[in-house]
């Protein structure tokens, strides 16, 4: 009985995590101004959901990743800067909140591992050749 019960939990779990709430206003209401909206559209390109993990806020369909949009337009719309938003989200979220993560102490890995991977496979190839070669 206790196992249909967890089942039963586990299963239902998605379905009560979804809010209630209506979505915010500017979720999926795009901003008058097409200039505006473009800036918008622009940095929600850049920003990862934190709930999806894989989708930029601008295509996904989670509740947070609607107030996030509705926050980025809201914004916009009152003339804040872009890189402003964008430094306030990291501030409050961290540096995953962008696919762009600046480069500091943290994300130093990030931004030299394809680089030190890259040298170590051209070594292996160059002594690799030269084997051959002989």
């Amino acid at each position: 009985m206790r196992r249909l019960a967890l089942t039963i939990a586990l299963i239902a779990a998605p379905v009560a995590a979804d809010t209630t709430l209506p979505p915010a206003h500017f979720a999926n209401t795009q901003l008058a101004d097409p200039a505006k909206e473009a800036q918008a559209r622009a940095l929600m390109e850049e920003l990862r959901c934190l709930v999806c993990q894989g989708q930029a806020i601008a295509d996904s369909n989670a509740d947070m990743a609607g107030q996030m949009r509705a926050l980025v337009r809201e914004r916009i719309a009152k003339g804040e800067q872009p890189a402003a938003i964008r430094n306030w989200l990291i501030e409050r979220y961290g540096d995953y909140v962008t696919y762009d993560p600046p480069l500091s102490g943290v994300t130093a890995p990030l931004w030299i591992a394809p680089l030190a991977l890259l040298l170590i496979g051209l070594l292996i190839a160059r002594v690799s050749f030269r084997r051959r070669a002989r």
